[in-house]
C-alpha cells in the first residue's frame, strides 16, 4: 500500500497524541498549590538547641537545605543577649540572605507577662519588649509573639492585658511591627478570654498567634488538668490572626497527627479568609526533631490543598 508523506506525518502525529494521551492517564497530578506559606519555628529544633548541637546562627540555613522551607520564626532564648547586638544581627541577616531565608517572627518569652496585675511590674514587661521590637524590625519581621501572663483572675489579667498589650501594640506601631499572643496557657488558652482582649485592645496591628496545641489551660503531674476545646479556640482566635501555630506531636501510620484533626482544623483556618503563614512547630517524642519536622511538612503539604 502506498503512503504520501502526507499520511505518513498524520498517522504519526495521531499516535503520537495517542501516546501523550494514554501516558497523561498514569501520570501524578500536578501538585495543588497551598493557600498559605510554611514557616519553620526555631521551638522544633529546642533539644538541639539546647544541647548546643546547634546555635541560633544555624537556623536559617538549616531551614533551607535540610527541611526545604524559606521562612523562619525565631525565639529569643536563643540569642536573648543578643537583641541591641548588631553585629550579631547582621551575621543573621547575612545567613538569611546567604540562603534565600527570609525572618517572620521572634518568639518572645522571658521578657515578663504582659497581664501583671501590678502596674510597675507590667510596664517593666511592656519595656522590656522594646528592643525585641527593634531587633524584629532590624532582622526583616513582621512580628513578635508575646505572652499576656499574669496572676489573679481572669477579668482581672483581661483588664491588665488590655493595657499592657495597647502600651506596647502603640509603640511596636511606630516600627510597623505587630504585637501577637499566642494561646501559651492559664487565661490566654481559653479562645473566647483571648479574643475578648483582642477586641478591647482594638489596634490593627495587635493580634493572636492561634497555636493548634496549646489549649491547656491548667496542668497536674504528667499531664493537663483542664483544657479548652482545640477547634472552638482556634476559630474564635482567627479572626485576630497574624500567622498560626501548626503544632504536632505524635503521628499515625499513615502521617496524621494523632491529637489534632488537620482536615477539621485547617478547613477552620481557611474558613476564615486566612491565607499567611503556617509555622511548623514540632514537639514530639516518638520521632526525632528532624523527622518529626519533615512529618508536619508533609500533613501541611498533603492536607492543606484538600479542605
Amino acid at each position: 500500500m502506498y503512503f504520501s508523506r502526507r499520511d505518513f506525518i498524520k498517522q504519526a502525529g495521531a499516535a503520537a497524541l495517542a501516546a501523550t494521551t494514554f501516558t497523561d492517564l498514569f501520570a501524578e497530578p500536578a501538585a495543588k498549590k497551598l493557600w498559605f506559606d510554611i514557616s519553620l519555628a526555631e521551638w522544633s529544633l529546642h533539644k538541639a538547641l539546647f544541647a548546643k548541637k546547634l546555635t541560633n546562627l544555624d537556623f536559617p540555613e538549616l531551614a533551607k537545605k535540610e527541611f526545604g522551607i524559606s521562612i523562619v520564626e525565631y525565639v529569643n532564648q536563643f540569642f536573648k543577649d543578643k537583641a541591641e547586638d548588631k553585629a550579631y544581627l547582621n551575621d543573621l541577616i547575612k545567613r538569611q540572605k546567604d540562603n534565600g531565608v527570609s525572618a517572620h517572627l521572634i518568639m518572645i518569652d522571658g521578657e515578663g507577662g504582659l497581664g501583671e496585675l501590678d502596674a510597675a511590674v507590667r510596664n517593666k514587661a511592656v519595656e522590656n519588649h522594646y528592643k525585641w521590637v527593634e531587633a524584629a524590625k532590624y532582622l526583616g519581621c513582621k512580628t513578635i509573639r508575646v505572652n499576656a501572663f499574669g496572676k489573679g483572675s481572669n477579668e482581672d489579667i483581661a483588664k491588665a492585658a488590655v493595657e499592657g498589650l495597647g502600651k506596647l501594640g502603640e509603640f511596636a506601631k511606630k516600627t510597623g511591627i505587630n504585637v501577637i499572643v499566642e494561646n501559651h496557657g492559664g487565661s490566654s488558652s481559653n479562645g473566647q478570654w483571648l479574643s475578648g482582649v483582642m477586641k478591647q485592645v482594638n489596634l490593627k496591628n495587635v493580634g493572636t498567634l492561634p497555636d493548634f496545641g496549646n489549649f491547656c489551660i491548667t496542668r497536674k503531674d504528667g499531664g493537663c488538668a483542664e483544657s479548652y476545646d482545640r477547634y472552638q479556640g482556634t476559630q474564635e482566635l482567627m479572626p485576630f490572626a497574624k500567622g498560626v501555630s501548626a503544632k504536632t506531636y505524635d503521628f499515625d501510620e499513615k502521617g496524621n497527627c494523632i491529637e489534632t484533626d488537620y482536615n477539621k482544623i485547617l478547613k477552620i483556618v481557611k474558613d476564615s479568609g486566612f491565607k499567611g503563614i503556617a509555622g511548623i512547630e514540632y514537639e514530639g517524642s516518638k520521632l526525632s526533631e528532624y523527622d518529626g519536622i519533615k512529618a508536619t511538612k508533609a500533613l501541611l503539604e498533603r492536607v492543606g490543598p484538600t479542605v
